[in-house]
């Protein structure tokens, strides 16, 4: 979820990042947006440009991240990275912060 975003929006750790399990777990630096970072519904920001345009209304809310996940869990490495863990959060360029509301594992299937 995102602090000024209006949806909470899903996860995505791509496949490369499987380690003991055969679900990928997320590291710190999954925080590419619209690959790993969807979405969060509309953005109410005043700093995100599309909404100081719109005169503060809300418009859609696709995160910029330029920095990985912090803090990490600096004992647990995927591919030589800290994993993430509940505390870990990351920091839109617009203000938000997105933090996980629902960690865990979900699978999602493909027809």
């Amino acid at each position: 979820m995102c602090s000024f975003g209006v949806a909470p929006s899903s996860m995505m750790v791509l496949p490369d990042k499987k380690v003991i399990t055969a679900m990928p777990i997320a590291a710190i630096d999954d925080n590419k947006p619209m690959v790993n970072i969807l979405p969060f519904g509309m953005c109410t920001s005043p700093s995100n440009p599309q909404v100081a345009a719109a005169f503060g209304s809300p418009m859609p809310c696709v995160p910029v991240t330029a920095a990985p996940w912090t803090p990490g869990a600096p004992t647990v490495l995927i591919g030589g990275k800290p994993a993430l863990n509940q505390t870990s959060k990351l920091m839109c360029n617009w203000g938000g912060i997105i933090q996980v509301t629902n960690p865990g594992t979900t699978t999602i299937q493909v027809p």
